[in-house]
Order: structure tokens, then sequence, then C-alpha cells
């Protein structure tokens, strides 16, 4: 009885100071990991809108009541909108920070810039987690291939590409190509519906 108590009570010593480590470790590394975050954000949001000199927030709507948006881009959210300001204040586009659930290896998260008229400057993937060698060339195969296109919606495809409004899919990769094509299509729809810009 009494070894049952010194083992339950050395666990617990253990327990309570595992328990502080780790809340010490996370308050020393929660600011450096905040700012290595703000900082890939920065530079995300200045990859896909090169000419603005400022950024600022602004208030996101709820297009959970549109029957597009539930129908086709319910598994899409949209995490942030900031408009792009030049140096006088006048609003160029808007940077979309846009995370589809529906990647293979899991969530995809990334930054779009879109000018007044629709056109879309590009994108910035922030977090992709796919297959190394097939999903996760993303990076490099579909990233270049939205670049400033004006269209007001994209497809993929597997023979190649014939129009501005088509990508080519990663081959072996069609659930990573969806995923980020469709999350494109719903950040355009709401920059359309939601944000007063012009389709392409």
């Amino acid at each position: 009885m009494k070894n049952m108590i010194k083992d339950a009570a050395v666990l617990f010593v253990i327990t309570v100071a595992a328990g502080l480590i780790l809340g010490f470790v996370y308050q020393i590394t929660k600011e450096p990991i905040a700012l290595a975050e703000e900082k890939a954000a920065n530079e995300a949001y200045a990859e896909v809108f090169a000419d603005a000199s400022s950024f600022e927030e602004c208030a996101l709507a709820d297009p959970a009541a549109d029957p597009v948006w539930t129908e086709e881009y319910k598994a899409v959210d949209i995490e942030k909108a900031l408009e792009a300001k030049d140096g006088a204040g006048s609003v160029l586009g808007y940077i979309l920070t846009v995370t589809s659930h529906e990647g293979y290896g899991g969530d995809i998260t990334f930054t779009m810039g879109i000018r007044m008229d629709g056109t879309l400057n590009g994108i910035s993937i922030l977090d992709i987690s796919e297959t190394a060698g097939l999903g996760m060339k993303a990076e490099a195969v579909l990233k270049p291939q939205f670049q400033n296109k004006n269209v007001s919606n994209f497809t993929y495809t597997k023979t190649g590409a014939s129009s501005e409004s088509q990508i080519d899919a990663i081959s072996g990769a069609t659930i990573t190509t969806n995923a980020v094509t469709t999350a494109v299509n719903a950040g355009l729809y709401y920059f359309q519906t939601q944000l007063g810009g012009n389709a392409g």
C-alpha cells in the first residue's frame, strides 16, 4: 500500500513538473512563433501584390447563405481579407487568405492577390502537407499557372491547358490540383460577390 502511494506521488510530481516545463517552453516560444508566422504572411502579401505599399485588414463577410458557396465551396474557408493600397492610399485590390479542407494530406492554405479588374496576380502557398513528389509539386507546378490571369474561374485538365482559364493538373495528384483550383475559384467568387470586384 505504501509503495502504491509512493508511486502515485512520484507520478504526480513528474506530471506537474512536465506540465510546468511545457508551459514554460510555450511561453518562451509563443512570441517567436507568432513573429515568424507574421513575417511569412507579410512576405506572402508582398509576393501576390508586389506594387502595394500597405495592407489593411477588412471585415469578413459570411458567404454561408449563398447557395453557390454552400454547393461548390463548402470545403473552403476565407480566413482573412486585406485591402492592398498604393502609396496614396488608393485601393489596388484585395489579398485573401484561403484554406481548402480537401487536400490529400490535410488543409492547404495560401494567399491570393486580386486586382480590382479581376486580374489574379498569383497565389503564395503558406501551408501544405501533400504527398512528397506528387501533391507537394503544387508550389512548382500549380502556382505559376495562376499568375496574371483575368478569368472568372478556373478548370483543370490532364491533357494540356488550351485556354487562360485552364490549369494543367499535377500528374498523379488530381486531389491536390482539385483542392487548390477549387479554393482559388472560391477566392475569386468571394471577391466578385462580397468585395464588389469585377469578374474576369
